[in-house]
């Protein structure tokens, strides 16, 4: 198995719920602030890694985001400091054990298991937040397609609701919400979840699915 990529956060902070058709699609209310959990940085793996189905699991599940690297340490933030304090924008996918994570109530195994998130190469990026276009595909078909202005809580105002909660660290990771459209995946699946701006592609990760040994 290829190693972790160098981006070493000290934590990983997801959003959930983060696109209306998602919520919808799990059956579940959009939230009325922004609703986050934390992935342990173990998960991480880099592109080309492999993603592995843990036998705790029959339900395991892609979900393509748009991910934030921090690159100051931030607390309190308004959310016209968000350009100021993300470093780059990174392809994320927030493996998760749906069924798990259905099962527990709440989604630290299910999303907290090594390998369960892949990340891409970390990217500077200088256009309008709400121009970022995520795309998810698995074995080549398109699964997932969303702009980041359709998130119900825009990256700013994350910024400034998360650093409310934590410091926020030079190098900490914001996966922003996956839209609808996750699905399960299987042994010999090969997910790739890319980020692009008006000038093309910023970020992208591939990686293929095996079971556990």
């Amino acid at each position: 198995m290829s190693s972790a990529p160098l981006l070493r956060p000290r934590k990983i902070i997801g959003v959930g719920k983060n696109y209306r058709a998602h919520a919808t699609e799990l059956d579940t209310d959009v939230p009325s602030e922004p609703l986050i959990f934390l992935k342990p940085p173990t998960a991480l793996i880099s592109d080309g890694a492999e993603i592995v189905l843990p036998p705790d699991s029959n339900q395991v599940e892609f979900e393509g985001e748009i991910g934030l690297v921090i690159g100051i340490r931030t607390r309190h933030a308004s959310e016209d400091d968000a350009r100021h304090v993300i470093r780059g924008v990174i392809a994320v996918n927030d493996v998760t054990a749906r069924d798990l994570q259905h099962r527990d109530g709440q989604w630290t195994r299910a999303k907290g298991f090594d390998t369960f998130l892949p990340v891409g190469e970390e990217r500077p990026y200088h256009a309008a937040w709400d121009a970022l276009t995520l795309v998810t595909r698995v074995n080549g078909t398109e699964r997932q397609r969303v702009t980041a202005g359709l998130m119900v809580f825009a990256i700013p105002r994350l910024i400034a609701f998360i650093s409310r909660v934590m410091t926020l660290e030079p190098g900490d990771l914001i996966a922003t919400g996956t839209p609808a459209g996750v699905g399960k995946l299987a042994r010999g699946d090969t997910v790739e979840v890319e980020i692009s701006g008006p000038r093309g592609v910023v970020s992208r990760v591939r990686n293929p699915v095996i079971d556990a040994e």
